[in-house]
């Protein structure tokens, strides 16, 4: 069992099969991709720290989304944002091995990154526990 792989991936299995989020990006991607139509969610890197206990393996990750928009105005990725943190507070019960502990949305930004581009960032840390 590999807590950041499992949990990443079940995060990206949610993400891709959510029906409103799917209508509103292009495509869901993981890891960064070479060429990209936005709007476009990216799931980064995933890390993780011991969260363990005395008897059972745990793990604290931190999980990056970036969500990209080639929009003047800020409108269409501001909509995208609690979409795609919706899909994310889907992660629930047990997956692949590992017991959801928590999941909390650390920071979130919307920012400007040139002439027509928007790109907003949504960092979670999640807690798991060994099933």
């Amino acid at each position: 069992m590999n807590a950041e792989g499992d949990i990443r991936a079940a995060v990206i299995a949610l993400l891709r099969a959510d029906a409103a989020l799917s209508a509103q990006v292009n495509r869901v991607h993981d890891g960064t991709p070479v060429k990209a139509s936005p709007p476009t969610l990216i799931v980064g890197e995933c890390s993780g720290n011991d969260w363990g206990t005395k008897d059972r393996d745990g793990r604290e990750l931190r999980l990056a989304l970036t969500i990209e928009d080639d929009l003047e105005t800020p409108t269409r990725i501001s909509g995208i944002m609690p979409l795609a943190d919706a899909a994310v507070r889907g992660l629930t019960g047990t997956v692949a091995g590992w017991r959801i502990g928590s999941l909390v949305l650390i920071r979130s930004r919307l920012l400007r990154t040139g002439a027509g581009r928007w790109s907003a960032l949504l960092d979670y840390r999640i807690r798991v526990l060994a099933a």
